[in-house]
This record gives structure tokens, sequence and C-alpha cells, in this order.
């Protein structure tokens, strides 16, 4: 099987530190491994997505040295793909209408009788369920799309039950997927937000599914919604790829990078003179 994975920014704002480390490291990964290391830009989310930042993003890789095998895929191309999967799994009577605002959610988890912190996951506030009886039928033109956990994994049980393999060395090894772990500590996940033609978790997905990746290099703060990925994968009928959730690059006071944290982007460190050499021994690559 030939190595095959990707680095998949959003066009949301600049590189930073960290991105350079997951990108890096990947591409690395793939060049030693005689594979193949794909661009993609996860631009799916148009309100946000700007094509000066993806222009941008694809400056700083060049600098940094880094190549990749065809040109690159962008979400935004790809929308029928990812609304054939939808409609896969309504079909399969997995899906439901949501019109439940984040606040909605928000005041359910925080009701009195509830009692302590409201419970999180991978995909932010568990959701109480509050929309779970609506049938597609009913769908608004505000409403998201999610997905019903519980009659996911008792369809999925066996194939999604096998979970997945780990080589980073954070999680390495092999991570079974159970239904009680899915249903409590993730719920039922958005796979399709208003406006937007799919979420994250489904995108995913789909777009790894497509360009025959093996190997998904990434963040560690994702690895915890690995699970959603190999459900759906299952449910789908995907294959699943190998999974490397690599240490996150913080700053000074340990918090992770982000975007706006411009000071630490990678435009800023040229403009000031560093080197690509420079950034690898910043980031210990």
């Amino acid at each position: 099987m030939r190595f095959r994975t990707r680095f998949a920014p959003s066009p949301t704002g600049p590189l930073h530190l960290g991105h350079a480390y997951s990108a890096i490291l990947a591409h690395d990964m793939a060049r030693a491994a005689g594979g193949d290391f794909l661009l993609r830009i996860d631009d799916i989310d148009q309100s946000r997505a700007r094509p000066i930042w993806e222009a941008q993003i694809i400056t700083d890789l060049q600098w940094l040295g880094l190549t990749w095998d065809g040109p690159p895929r962008r979400q935004s191309d790809h929308l029928p793909a990812y609304r054939a999967a939808i409609d896969q799994l309504g079909q399969m009577g997995l899906t439901f209408p949501c019109h439940c605002t984040r606040r909605d959610i928000r005041d359910a988890a925080n009701a009195p009788q509830e009692g302590g912190p409201p419970p999180t996951g991978p995909d932010g506030l568990i959701y109480p369920g509050t929309c779970r009886h609506r049938p597609m039928a009913a769908m608004g033109p505000g409403d998201a799309i999610r997905l019903d956990m519980t009659k996911a994994m008792d369809m999925a049980r066996q194939t999604a039950a096998r979970g997945f393999d780990e080589i980073g060395p954070a999680h390495q090894g092999h991570h079974p997927i159970t239904a009680h772990n899915m249903i409590a500590t993730i719920g039922d996940v958005v796979l399709a937000r208003p406006a937007m033609g799919a979420a994250y978790q489904l995108s995913v997905v789909i777009d790894d599914a497509e360009q025959a990746v093996t190997h998904v290099i990434r963040g560690q703060d994702l690895f915890a919604a690995t699970a959603i990925h190999v459900l759906l994968q299952a449910l789908l009928d995907l294959p699943t790829p190998q999974y490397h959730h690599h240490h996150l690059i913080r700053d000074d006071t340990g918090k992770r990078l982000a975007k706006r944290d411009d000071a630490r982007a990678i435009h800023s460190y040229r403009a000031e003179g560093a080197t690509p050499q420079d950034i690898r021994r910043m980031i210990g690559l």
C-alpha cells in the first residue's frame, strides 16, 4: 500500500508555527516513505474562507520548501459528494433536522436538574436530543442535520467496534469504539450546518476517502474526534486510514497557538528574515 497523506488548512487566517509543524511532519513522512503528499484547502465555510488567505497559505508552504502531488483539492468544489453522503445516511434512517441554537443547547445542558458542569465532547456540548424525534421531512431552511448516534452505533456496531490504529506516540496502539462512549461522550454530531455543504466531521471523511488517504497526520486536539470519523467510515462503507496525532506547538504560557496569534505567523517570521531551516529548528524538526 502506497503511503498517502495530506495537509488540510482552512483559508481563514495565516499559517502559524503549529501549522508548519503539521505540514512539514506530514510532508517529510510521505517523502521518507516514497509516498504522496497532498494539499487540501478546507474552504467549506465560505462565510469565513478568503482567497487572500489561500494564496498566503500556498506561498508560505512553498517558502518552507514543501511540494505536493497534484493540484490542491478545494472542498467548495465537492459539495455534491457531501450531499450524497448525507442523503445516504438519511436513507438509512440515521439523520434528523435540528433547529436548536448553540444557546439552546447550552441552556439545556445547564438545566438545574442536571447538576455539575455541562458535558462536552469533540463536537462541542453534547447534544441533549431535543429534536431527535423530528423526521427529515420536517427540515427547515435554518436547520442543521444531525446524526442519531444511538441508531448509528446500533447499525454499525460490528464494523465500527473494530476501531482504529494510532501510530502517533501519545496514543499509540489500537483503539476500539464502544456504543456507550459514542453516545455518552460524543452524542448526536452535526453533519451539516445551515448554509454549509457539510460540517467538518463529515467532510473530512469524504475527502480522505476520495483522495485515497492511507495515513492521517494531524494535531492531537483532533484525536477524540477520530472515533466519529471511523463510525462514519463504517456507515458509508469507506476505508479507515491509519492515524498519527502529533503534539501541539504552544506559546510560552502553554496555550495552543491560534490563527489570531499573528506574532507567530509564518509570514511574520519570513518578513523578519528567518529561513525555512530556522522554522524547523523552532518547532523541533
